[in-house]
């Protein structure tokens, strides 16, 4: 691998992380943010001090011999780490028994980590090597140790990451299930990276030359399936975000019609406030609800029962269930004590004896409903426009 082949995946993953630092300081106490946020931040790291040019800076900023090996290996078991915290998050579960697996993860690779320390504090290895350390002292005392020791840490995180998200895979659908499936399939690069080194070590250890398999192999093995897995972890993520911004918006566009009813012919102290167009979607939906919320407050006094129940029996004779039956009706309420208020200028309240004590439902589904049944309803349709001529008889009685 060359050594744009470390930093451009290392820079992807500053890039993606730049990303959710804004997210992560709203939100640092979400465990499933702090994980993802980990992940990228490992990632980015082992990339950028796995490189050959890093490894010889590090070793000569420190002066000394071969110190990035230890590094580069904690560095990778704090990602494997890294990776499994994630998935226990991201499953989720009981909170108790999601922290518990957690630090039990932590704890265990904490102590991998010093162990490797001391490992390589307790060896010798006079000889830099930027590519091939494991096989160059892979007898040597100590030193085989602590490579040995890291494999087999990468080993077991990478079997158990296959093994829950498979299972998990079998459980859920979706965006879900492939991002789970890509995962699986870009551990899989992982694992036989691993095989490819411990491959390369025993062949050392038999007194054979197997070194391209550990410095050319593997590490091509290891970046293709770090960067697969990344795609796993973020489509899910990345997909899930949009369908929600994409269900936002839906809702945004579905109360059109009923906030433009409310609002078309209301007074001029009543107009809502505009928003910036920068705003939000889910901002843009609280304001469009609180305007509509608003507008029926103004036409409760024109609010008529018996518009409403009329509406309503027409409706289910039109063969609507009860719950469109019921939303047509208040969207028919809504459209008369509009009417009603236009041909009222000076506010007098029209049908006071009989004004309905009801209010229009509330919550957005009920909001998104009627607005809905405005633009499509038949019944509705009907109504408006025998109200639409009704209203224009009454200004030519006017006139005359």
């Amino acid at each position: 691998m060359q050594s744009q082949d470390y930093y451009i995946p290392a820079a992807a993953m500053g890039a993606a992380l730049a990303f959710k630092v804004p997210s992560l300081v709203r939100a640092w106490r979400d465990p499933l943010l702090r994980a993802v946020c980990a992940l990228l931040a490992m990632a980015g790291l082992v990339f950028f001090f796995a490189a050959p040019p890093t490894i010889a800076a590090v070793n000569r900023m420190t002066g000394i011999r071969n110190f990035s090996a230890p590094l580069v290996y904690s560095l990778l078991s704090a990602f494997s780490a890294s990776c499994l915290i994630l998935i226990v998050n991201w499953r989720g579960g009981p909170p108790e028994q999601t922290r518990r697996i957690s630090r039990r993860w932590i704890t265990a690779y904490s102590i991998e980590v010093v162990a490797l320390i001391v490992l390589f504090a307790l060896g010798k290895t006079p000889v830099e090597r930027l590519r091939d350390l494991d096989t160059y002292y892979a007898n040597t005392p100590y030193i085989r140790e602590m490579i040995v020791l890291y494999l087999v840490a990468l080993t077991v995180a990478g079997v158990s990451m296959n093994v829950m998200c498979w299972r998990w895979a079998l459980q859920v659908h979706g965006w879900l299930r492939a991002g789970l499936l890509i995962i699986v399939f870009g551990y899989l690069f992982n694992l036989a990276y691993l095989v490819a080194k411990f491959s390369a070590v025993f062949a050392r250890w038999g007194g054979h030359d197997l070194d391209y398999l550990s410095s050319d192999v593997a590490p091509t093995l290891a970046s293709w399936g770090a960067q697969i897995s990344a795609v796993g972890f973020c489509l899910p993520l990345a997909c899930q975000r949009f369908a929600d911004s994409w269900s936002t918006w839906a809702t945004y566009r579905q109360l059109g019609p009923l906030w433009h009813v409310l609002h078309a012919g209301a007074p001029r102290h009543h107009r809502p406030v505009h928003i910036s167009w920068w705003s939000s979607a889910e901002l843009r939906v609280t304001q469009r609800e609180s305007d509509i919320h608003d507008g029926m407050l103004g036409l409760y006094p024109y609010f008529d029962a018996k518009v409403r129940a009329a509406a309503y029996e027409a409706a289910l004779a039109a063969g609507s269930d009860p719950l469109l039956a019921h939303a047509e009706a208040d969207a028919m309420m809504v459209t008369e004590a509009v009417r009603a208020r236009a041909a009222d200028p000076l506010g007098k309240i029209v049908n006071s004896a009989e004004a309905s004590g009801s209010t229009p439902p509330e919550g957005p589904r009920d909001l998104v409903r009627m607005s809905v049944v405005l633009r499509q309803s038949p019944v509705v349709a009907a109504a408006r426009r025998r109200a639409a001529t009704r209203s224009e008889s009454d200004s030519h009685e006017r006139t005359r």
